[in-house]
């Protein structure tokens, strides 16, 4: 049987099926709470909403096709040929159900009522929230031979639903059209194509044989469009994230199972490549749970379980060796993890963890059942993978002696700080930061303009250790890097330890060009693959230093681009002169503190990771062996200015 055909449900989808919960009112007071932000993120979020309950109609087998359609005004348009949101009365509020679905939170097909077996529709909230987060909102349903319409401003209905026209008996589905509120989203209401374009892409790869097309008509002389379908379903997705690698077997891995009580399935696809870093993406019925949950426990304990019984049934591990580690096992896997529940139990509103125990025993079984099974009728495959684990083992072995070894040399030297880090007074991470500072010249600027209360200081000093062609024994001992991680006082790798951590932000500062550029890239690289967590929980800024400095008499002015540099000298007319920095060792403390280190007066970036695959792919990219790949990268996102005499 088809693993999809289990999600199929027979029974009958009409206003019956509609639950109403409770009533809506806090949406607009606080919108975070059912978005996670209204910043870009939650605006998109609004797209994201309206999509899944297409998908929802997709995993119970009535829908195929889904277009997303972004329309100048930045409004968006989603249609779906799906069952169509039902238009009957519902018998509790006596409204037409899909009134009843826009405005009224907690009210849809998914609590129980019989029209979807499982769904990942923001606990049946989404269309009602987006309806309440948006200036209007117009939905069509086609149903039985008629165009059903109804028009909502601000959450609530402007009129009643109608009957606007005709269209062909077969014909089934929903359209909804809606603008984001601007005085919700304050940041921005504009939609960015690529971060639809990776959330529409990955949906097509999680729902195998589903069309979705994505078009952008903002502007007409630049049309945009990507059509996605993928019959291979989420190997073709692992095939997608291991096409900037090498892979060391040719075959993706692939098993399915469906519980006993039909109630819910789990499905992997993985592969491994030549890479030092594991890429593991875990879904519960779509969602991306980045937190992941039980079916990823489940699945790590059973591949390292299943791996180690394998290598010593064969000899490949010997009486004497110890048995590999989940790290050794997981070292350049691919891998993706999707169930499907009927009763997805996430933990908190952004649906980050999954809780459901049966899930993780399910997920266990499939894998010590297939995966053993594969490794037994694809010896050479098998060979391939444990010589890499292998290898990664003594890595880790390696990397074990060296850390006694820097702990060892720690002991006999006075101080186990850094040398060059001139440390701040205070201890409490919640209001000390460190800058990592390119350059022992502006490290010295930067010491003499600092707060020593709460700002320490670290030099570094030339190109450092490329990690992501690196393992973590080579990370021990380097003279670039080991400062920074024994500054920051929390381990690397097995050891990290949060809870440790000296300092509450991590601040890379360093020029404004090519080699600050790299620089920033190298440290980002290191953090991502060995104290992923820094990024994850926002420990991690970019400072923003000028480019300029504008003075007219005594009066002195920065300019941090080019379009501020020329509103200055637009309104200063005459008379001034502009000084380009061509690295921070030309500001003087008091210029670096008043530009770019004082809080009151600074401007930063938070380095986040909203989308792990997009994050490993881009430093695969970056900093990988692959030449071509990198080319059209930067030819596609460089930005050309032209050289001014100044």
């Amino acid at each position: 049987m088809d693993i999809n055909e289990v999600l199929q449900t027979n029974q009958t989808y009409d206003e019956n099926q509609i639950q109403v919960l409770e009533g809506l009112e806090a949406v607009r007071k606080r919108p975070g709470m059912y978005i996670g932000s209204t910043g870009p993120r939650g605006l998109h979020h609004l797209v994201y909403e309206i999509v899944d309950n297409a998908i929802d109609e997709a995993l119970a087998g009535y829908c195929d096709k889904i277009d997303v359609v972004i329309l100048p005004g930045d409004v968006i348009r989603v249609t779906d040929n799906g069952r169509g949101i039902p238009v009957g009365i519902q018998h509790k509020t006596g409204l037409p159900a899909v009134t009843v679905v826009f405005t009224i939170l907690h009210a849809g097909g998914k609590f129980g009522g019989g029209g979807y077996k499982v769904a990942g529709g923001l606990h049946g909230v989404g269309a009602s929230v987006v309806n309440a987060l948006s200036v209007w909102l117009e939905v069509e349903v086609y149903h039985e031979g008629k165009i059903y319409h109804q028009r909502f401003e601000y959450g609530k209905a402007t009129g009643d639903l109608e009957v606007i026209g005709d269209c062909p008996a077969d014909k089934t589905g929903t359209t909804v059209t809606f603008k984001p509120d601007a005085s919700i989203f304050k940041d921005t209401t504009v939609y960015d194509y690529e971060t639809l374009q990776k959330r529409l892409r990955e949906q097509a790869f999680l729902n195998a044989g589903v069309h979705i097309e994505l078009r952008d008509e903002r502007d007409p002389e630049n049309l945009l469009q990507d059509n996605y379908c993928y019959q291979g379903g989420i190997s073709s997705f692992v095939e997608f994230l291991n096409k900037e690698k090498e892979p060391i077997h040719d075959d993706i891995i692939h098993f399915s199972c469906t519980a006993a009580d039909n109630n819910s399935t789990a499905e992997i696809a993985m592969q491994y490549n030549d890479s030092y870093n594991e890429l593991m993406l875990s879904f519960a019925n779509n969602i991306h749970t980045t937190d992941g949950g039980t079916h990823e426990d489940g699945f790590k304990r059973a591949l390292t379980r299943v791996m180690n019984e394998y290598a010593r049934k064969y000899n490949i591990l010997k009486d004497n060796d110890k048995n590999l580690s989940g790290e050794d096992v997981r070292e350049g896997l691919t891998a993706i993890i999707s169930i499907k529940v009927k009763d997805a139990q996430f933990e908190g509103q952004t649906k980050a963890r999954l809780g459901n125990t049966e899930v993780g025993t399910l997920v266990s079984q499939l894998v010590s059942d297939k995966l053993a099974t594969y490794l037994e009728e694809n010896p050479a495959t098998a060979r391939t993978i444990f010589d890499k684990a292998l290898s990664a083992s003594r890595a880790r072995e390696a990397a074990r002696k060296a850390r006694e070894l820097v702990r060892r040399k720690s002991e006999l030297e006075t101080a186990s700080l850094p040398g060059k880090l001139a440390d701040c007074q205070s201890r409490n991470p919640d209001e000390t930061e460190i800058y990592i500072v390119e350059g022992d010249s502006a490290g010295g600027s930067a010491k003499g303009g600092r707060d020593r209360k709460y700002q320490a200081i670290l030099p570094l000093w030339g190109k450092m250790l490329n990690v992501e062609k690196a393992r973590l024994d080579k990370v021990y001992g380097n003279e670039k890097l080991m400062p920074v991680v024994t500054a920051l006082g929390c381990g690397i790798g097995e050891e990290f330890d949060i809870s440790k951590l000296r300092y509450g932000k991590i601040i890379i500062m360093a020029d404004a060009d090519v080699d600050g550029s790299h620089i920033r890239t190298l440290l980002l690289t290191f953090f991502f693959r060995f104290m992923k967590p820094l990024v994850e929980e926002g420990h991690i800024y970019l400072a923003q230093p000028p480019l300029f400095r504008v003075s007219k008499g005594k009066n002195h002015y920065y300019a941090f681009s080019d379009k501020e540099r020329d509103k200055l000298m637009a309104e200063l007319v005459s008379g001034y002169e502009i000084q380009r920095y061509k690295g921070l060792g030309e500001m003087d403390s008091e210029q670096l503190w008043e530009t770019t280190m004082n809080p009151e007066t600074r401007t930063m970036l938070r380095v986040e990771v909203e989308d792990a695959a997009a994050a490993d792919e881009a430093f695969t990219i970056l900093m990988g062996d692959k030449v071509e790949p990198r080319r059209a990268f930067i030819e596609k996102n460089a930005k050309y200015v032209q050289n001014l005499d100044i």
